[in-house]
C-alpha cells in the first residue's frame, strides 16, 4: 500500500465512544452491535425522521443480541442521534460509515470527514463493493481510512472484512483488525483490494449459477434453497469449502480430493458468466422468492432468520 502519512492511533481497548452514520439496515445494526457491546453511539442521520426507523432496527435487534449475551454497561440509553456531521464526530474514537453505495456521495463525505475528525483516529466503510482508494482520493490524512465490510446482519454475523487503499497506513488496518476484534467481531484483514472482497465474491458466483440454473429450466427458486438448507448450507455454518473438500478426501485429505475429482473441473457444471437479467427472469426470480416467503412478512422473515442464526450461533459455541 502507498503510504501518505504513518497512522499513530489511539489504544483500541480505551475505546468508548463510536459514530455510525448512516441510519439503513447496516448503519442501524451496527449501532445496535456497539450498544450491546457497551459502547456510547453516536448515530449520524441524514435528516431527522430517519431516527424512528433506527430505533426500530435496533428494537427489533435487541431481543436477539441479549438472547447472545450484553457487555457490561449495554444499554439502547447509550444511543444519540444527530443531523449535525460535525457534532456527530466530535468525541468519535471511532467511525464506522455506512452511507449508500454511491462513490461522489462517499468521496464528498471523506473530504469533510478528513477535516472533521482527528487524524489518529480511523474511519472504516462498510462498503460492499467501492474500493477505498477511490472514497479515500479527495480527503485529508486518507492514512488512517480503510474498508470494514460487515456481513448483513451486523448485529449478528461476526465476520467483518478489512482492506485499505492505496493511501491508508498498514497500521490503521492493523488497528482496526485489533478493535473489531476487541468489540466481539470476527475480522479477516485481506492482503490486498480486489472487488467484492472474500465472501461477497464467492456468494457472486452462486448466485449467477442460480440465475443460470432458473434461466434455463433447471431448478426453481424452491429447489434451489432446498437444496442448499439441507445440503451444504448445514455444514458451510461450521466449515469451509475448503475445509469441507479437505476431509471429503478421508485419509488422504485435499491431495486425494483434487487428484480423485481434479478432471471433473473440466465438465462444464458451472457457468460464472452473468446471464443476461432479462424481465422473463426477473419475473421468474420475484414469482420464486414470493412463493418461498409463503405470505410471511418482511419482519416475520427477519425475526426467523436472526432466532436461527442466534440457535446455530449458539450451537457452535455450546
Amino acid at each position: 500500500m502507498e503510504q501518505s502519512k504513518n497512522f499513530v492511533g489511539i489504544d483500541p481497548g480505551s475505546v468508548r465512544y463510536v459514530t455510525c452514520l448512516g441510519a439503513g439496515p447496516i448503519g442501524a445494526g451496527w449501532c445496535a452491535w456497539f450498544l450491546a457491546r457497551g459502547y456510547h453511539v453516536t448515530s449520524y442521520l441524514h435528516a431527522a425522521s430517519e431516527e424512528a426507523s433506527l430505533r426500530a432496527v435496533i428494537d427489533s435487534a435487541w431481543g436477539s443480541l441479549e438472547s447472545l449475551g450484553l457487555a457490561p454497561g449495554a444499554s439502547r440509553d447509550n444511543l444519540r442521534c444527530t443531523t449535525d456531521l460535525a457534532d456527530s464526530v466530535a468525541n468519535a474514537q471511532f467511525v464506522q460509515e455506512s452511507a449508500p453505495e454511491n462513490l461522489e456521495l462517499k468521496q464528498e463525505l471523506y473530504a469533510r470527514l478528513g477535516a472533521l475528525v482527528a487524524p489518529n483516529i480511523v474511519i472504516a466503510s462498510s462498503t460492499s463493493g467501492l474500493p477505498m482508494t477511490d472514497i479515500q482520493a479527495n480527503c485529508p490524512h486518507p492514512e488512517r481510512m480503510v474498508v470494514g465490510h460487515p456481513f448483513n446482519p451486523p448485529y449478528l454475523l461476526p465476520l467483518v472484512e478489512v482492506v485499505g487503499g492505496k493511501k491508508t497506513d498498514p497500521e490503521a488496518v492493523r488497528w482496526v483488525t485489533a478493535f473489531y476484534r476487541l468489540a466481539g467481531k470476527a475480522p479477516l484483514a485481506l492482503a490486498r483490494e480486489v472487488p467484492g472482497f472474500v465472501a461477497t465474491r464467492l456468494q457472486e458466483a452462486l448466485w449467477r449459477e442460480v440465475l443460470h440454473m432458473v434461466l434455463n429450466g433447471e431448478a426453481t427458486p424452491e429447489q434451489i434453497d432446498f437444496a442448499i438448507v439441507n445440503g451444504p448450507g448445514p455444514r458451510w455454518a461450521m466449515m469451509g469449502p475448503c475445509l469441507t473438500y479437505h476431509i471429503g478426501g478421508g485419509d488422504g485429505g485435499m491431495a486425494y480430493c483434487l487428484d480423485q475429482f481434479g478432471p471433473a473441473l473440466k465438465l462444464p457444471w458451472t457457468r460464472l458468466e452473468a446471464p443476461e437479467l432479462t424481465a422473463d427472469l426477473r419475473a421468474q426470480m420475484i414469482a420464486g422468492a414470493d412463493e418461498l416467503a409463503a405470505g410471511r412478512s418482511y419482519a416475520t422473515l427477519i425475526a426467523e432468520r436472526d432466532r436461527n442464526l442466534i440457535a446455530i450461533s449458539k450451537a457452535l459455541k455450546g
